[in-house]
C-alpha cells in the first residue's frame, strides 16, 4: 500500500537536505518573526475596527491604545478557549460568514459612494523617486498580505489525501478568493481616488448601523484569522513546556497555558501599542522574512536537492528565482 507524502513545516524541511542545525535555527527565527509581526498587525486591524465603532458614539474617541490592548485581550482568551489549530474546524463557518458578510456590504457602500463623488483624483502625488519607494513600499504590502509561511502547517492538519486536499484550497483562494480580495481594493480606489484609506471603512458613509456590522465582522474576524498564523507559536511553546505525560487541560498544563498565552499576547500587545508606526513596520520586515521564505527558499531546497539531476532550463529557474527576489527583499527592507 502506497503511503502518501506529505508536507512538513518549514524548519524540518530545511534540516534534512542540508544536516545542519544553522538553516534550522535561520528558517526557525524567519517564521516565527513573521508569524509575529503578522499577529501584530492583526491587534492593529481589530483595534482600529473597535476605535471605528467607537467613533459612531462619540465625538471624541478614545485613542488607538485602549483599542490594542482590548484586542490584545480578545485575542488571549480566544487562544485559551481554541488552543490547537485543529480546534479551529468549527469556527471556519463563521468566518465564512463574517468574510462575506463584510464584503458584500462594503461593496455596496462603495459603489453608492463612487456614484456620489463626483471629486475622485486618482493621480499619484509626489516625485518620481518618491513613486517608485511608494511603488516598492506598495509590494511589501501586498507581499506581506498574500503570503503566510504556513502553509504546511495547515496541510499537515488536513485529513487524507492532504496534498490533493491543499492543491483544491489554493487553486480556489488564488483564483475566486483573489477576485474578491482586489476587488475590493479596486473599487475602493475608484470610489475614493488617491486619498482612499488603507482601511476602508473609516472612509465609508452611510447609516450608523452599517459602518457598526462592518467594523464588528472585521474584529471577531481578525480574531478568529490570527489564531491561523499564531498557532505554530502557540505549538512550539506547548511542546516546549507543557507536561505531554497530561492531558491538555489538567490542572497544571492549564496554568502552563494561561502563563505561555499571557506572555505571548502581552508582549506583541505592548510593542504593537508603543510604535504608532507598527503598520509600516509589519509590512516591510514583514515582506522581507516573506519574500525569503515564499521565493528564495523552495528554489534553495530545490537545487540542493535535485540540482545535480534536473534540466539546465529548471536551474536557470531557480537560480533566477533566488538572485531576483533577494535583491527585492533587501530594497524592500532599505526602502
Amino acid at each position: 500500500m502506497e503511503v502518501e507524502k506529505r508536507d512538513v513545516p518549514f524548519e524540518a524541511v530545511s534540516v534534512e537536505p542540508w544536516t545542519r542545525k544553522e538553516l534550522f535555527y535561520i528558517t526557525w527565527v524567519f517564521q516565527f518573526l513573521t508569524l509575529l509581526l503578522g499577529n501584530m498587525g492583526f491587534i492593529l486591524l481589530g483595534a482600529r475596527a473597535l476605535k471605528e465603532i467607537n467613533s459612531e458614539f462619540s465625538n471624541s474617541p478614545l485613542r488607538l491604545q485602549y483599542f490594542i490592548i482590548i484586542t490584545g485581550a480578545a485575542f488571549f482568551l480566544y487562544s485559551f478557549v481554541v488552543p490547537t489549530m485543529s480546534a479551529m474546524r468549527r469556527w471556519l463557518g463563521i468566518s465564512t460568514i463574517l468574510t462575506f458578510t463584510y464584503i458584500v456590504i462594503l461593496l455596496a457602500v462603495l459603489v453608492k459612494d463612487g456614484k456620489s463623488n463626483e471629486n475622485r483624483d486618482y493621480e499619484i502625488k509626489g516625485s518620481k523617486v518618491s513613486k517608485v519607494f511608494s511603488g516598492f513600499g506598495a509590494v511589501s504590502a501586498i507581499t506581506a498580505c498574500n503570503t503566510s509561511g504556513v502553509l504546511l502547517e495547515i496541510q499537515s492538519t488536513l485529513r487524507r489525501p492532504a496534498i490533493k486536499s491543499m492543491r483544491k484550497a489554493l487553486c480556489l483562494q488564488y483564483s475566486v478568493g483573489l477576485v474578491v480580495y482586489y476587488g475590493v481594493s479596486i473599487v475602493g480606489y475608484w470610489a475614493y481616488g488617491s486619498t482612499v484609506s488603507e482601511y476602508l471603512p473609516t472612509k465609508l458613509s452611510g447609516p450608523k448601523w452599517v459602518k457598526i456590522l462592518i467594523n464588528l465582522a472585521a474584529f471577531v474576524q481578525s480574531i478568529i484569522s490570527q489564531h491561523m498564523f499564531v498557532a505554530p507559536i502557540h505549538e512550539a511553546l506547548d511542546t516546549k513546556f507543557l507536561n505531554l505525560d497530561e492531558g491538555m487541560h489538567s490542572r497544571g498544563n492549564i496554568k502552563r497555558l494561561i502563563s505561555l498565552r499571557a506572555f505571548l499576547f502581552s508582549g506583541n500587545t505592548l510593542v504593537t501599542a508603543a510604535f504608532p508606526f507598527m503598520g509600516y513596520f509589519v509590512n516591510l520586515l514583514g515582506s522581507f522574512t516573506l519574500i525569503l521564505l515564499t521565493f528564495v527558499f523552495p528554489s534553495m531546497i530545490f537545487l540542493k536537492v535535485k540540482g545535480k539531476t534536473t534540466r539546465f532550463e529548471k536551474k536557470m529557474w531557480h537560480w533566477t528565482n533566488i538572485v531576483l527576489f533577494s535583491i527585492l527583499a533587501v530594497v524592500n527592507y532599505k526602502i
